[in-house]
């Protein structure tokens, strides 16, 4: 997945948004990850936004919210570093070090249910979009 510095979106991890959605609502997809996150990690969700590192757990869950938010969601490293508190080159790496352990099957079935998680609250909210308009 990683060539370089440069990071690929692998097509079947993508989350179906429509593009109105996830052009209008980034600052909402970011806050539904970093929900999901937060309660798979047990940490608050304002963690992983604080300016400083935290603890281990905390480091490690905002790590997986900036995967999820830059392989599932489509977000570029400058958006995805921005939302929360990082620069882009912060973010690369956050990705980086969770693609490097999706080779454990454990760790591949947690962070695939986390991106099934988050992509399910983005595609409700997408729904009520169409509902309501």
């Amino acid at each position: 997945m990683v060539s370089g510095h440069v990071h690929t979106l692998p097509t079947e991890h993508m989350c179906e948004v429509s593009p109105y959605h996830a052009m209008v609502e980034s600052a909402v997809n970011c806050h539904l990850i970093q929900i999901t996150v937060a309660a798979v990690f047990g940490v608050a969700p304002d963690a992983l936004t604080a300016p400083t590192r935290s603890s281990a757990t905390v480091a490690f869950a905002r790590q997986i919210a900036m995967y999820v938010a830059h392989v599932s969601f489509g977000l570029s490293l400058t958006e995805v570093g921005r939302r929360f508190g990082r620069d882009r080159t912060t973010a690369g790496h956050a990705c980086r070090m969770v693609e490097d352990r999706r080779d454990d099957p454990a760790f591949d079935g947690m962070l695939a249910a986390i991106e099934r998680a988050a992509c399910a609250c983005a595609q409700a909210a997408d729904s009520r979009w169409e509902t309501m308009n």
